[in-house]
């Protein structure tokens, strides 16, 4: 008896997770991204860099690797506070019992403090915060906005285009007037304004704090790349096949739009989507480390790196190579998902 073939079409899902487990560089930086989301999850939810602001250790303590070796800011802080020796003002200021009185009670309470660590595993500041900590908290923030206004983009982009793309006419020219509007003016001034106005004048007491501000710049000004590959694609797909059979079954406009066409251009969409991301990283640590991004009360690596400028001067360079560590993995690390998503789902390529 012939032995009967097994002719089932396989899910694209199935076929794309395939040939990536078939990439090994795709591998390993889906492992490695994973590994960021798990970290950050972690550090959300508290279990991971909960006291990322306490002062632990001594100003600039140095890092574990490199051992005892001296850190003239701690010593000078020490030899501050033991020097001097306090007068007797009780024959001179009728008030001098209640200072030694409170001087006795404030170091009562400085006795019960935590003594400062001389070393931390990756450093410290000039605060004295953990430096790895940090970084980890930072990379909280920093993915998280990059991620939430890339998902924001990509929604406001993929609408515009689904709708540009389908009716064309006058809803494709208003929509290209739109976004020949946003192109018109250089993405980084149009970045940088925003966030000018944004932080000042009547949208001061509603954009002082959180990330929000950054993510509302962001998906504002990135959409116009999403928007041009999308109506492309549904200028492509509504006149085949398939949307002309939904059509004839009666399915309506929005059911075209979204139920028969945006299965089919998802690819697009995805990969755009991994490449916003990355961008979108690297604009809130440029616009973080100009003072424009996320408030002075949160770390990403944008303010990491701004204060590791001032600390470079004095040869504490720990901050800048955490940042520069933390930063340069994840991000290679999804670019090249990035690709390997793009090869995984290139027709051509399979």
């Amino acid at each position: 008896m012939a032995a009967v073939l097994d002719v089932t079409p396989e899910n694209a899902w199935t076929a794309l997770w395939r040939r990536l487990q078939q990439d090994r560089v795709g591998a390993v930086s889906l492992g490695i991204v994973v590994a960021y989301l798990v970290m950050i999850l972690f550090a959300a939810s508290g279990w991971l860099a909960r006291g990322w602001s306490q002062e632990v250790g001594v100003p600039y303590a140095n890092p574990a690797f490199l051992g005892d070796r001296p850190n003239l800011e701690a010593a000078l802080q020490k030899k501050s506070q033991h020097k001097g020796v306090v007068p007797d003002l009780r024959n001179v200021d009728p008030l001098a019992p209640k200072y030694e009185e409170w001087a006795k009670r404030t170091g009562e309470l400085k006795s019960t403090e935590p003594e400062r660590s001389m070393t931390l595993p990756w450093g410290g500041d000039r605060w004295g915060r953990d430096v790895l900590d940090k970084a980890i908290k930072g990379s909280q923030v920093s993915i998280a906005v990059g991620v939430v206004a890339a998902l924001c983009a990509t929604l406001i982009g993929t609408l515009l285009g689904a709708f540009a793309g389908f009716y064309g006419r006058w809803v494709n020219d208003l929509l290209e007037w739109l976004y020949n509007v946003f192109t018109s003016i250089p993405s980084i001034l149009l970045i940088f304004s925003l966030a000018a106005v944004l932080r000042s004048g009547a949208f001061a007491h509603l954009f002082a704090s959180g990330i929000w501000t950054v993510v509302i710049i962001l998906a504002f000004t990135g959409w116009t790349g999403m928007y041009r590959l999308v109506r492309a694609e549904y200028m492509k797909h509504r006149s085949r096949e398939y949307v002309l059979a939904a059509q004839a079954i009666g399915a309506s406009a929005t059911s075209r739009m979204f139920v028969h066409i945006l299965p089919n251009v998802s690819h697009v969409i995805l990969v755009q989507l991994s490449l916003l991301v990355v961008a979108f990283i690297k604009v809130e640590v440029i616009l973080s480390f100009l003072g424009l991004g996320v408030p002075l009360e949160m770390v990403s690596w944008g303010t990491m790196l701004s204060e590791a400028q001032t600390e470079l001067i004095i040869g504490k360079w720990w901050q800048l190579a955490a940042v520069t560590v933390f930063m340069a993995i994840f991000l290679t690390a999804f670019s090249m998902l990035t690709d390997s998503l793009r090869d995984a789902l290139d027709p051509k390529l399979r």
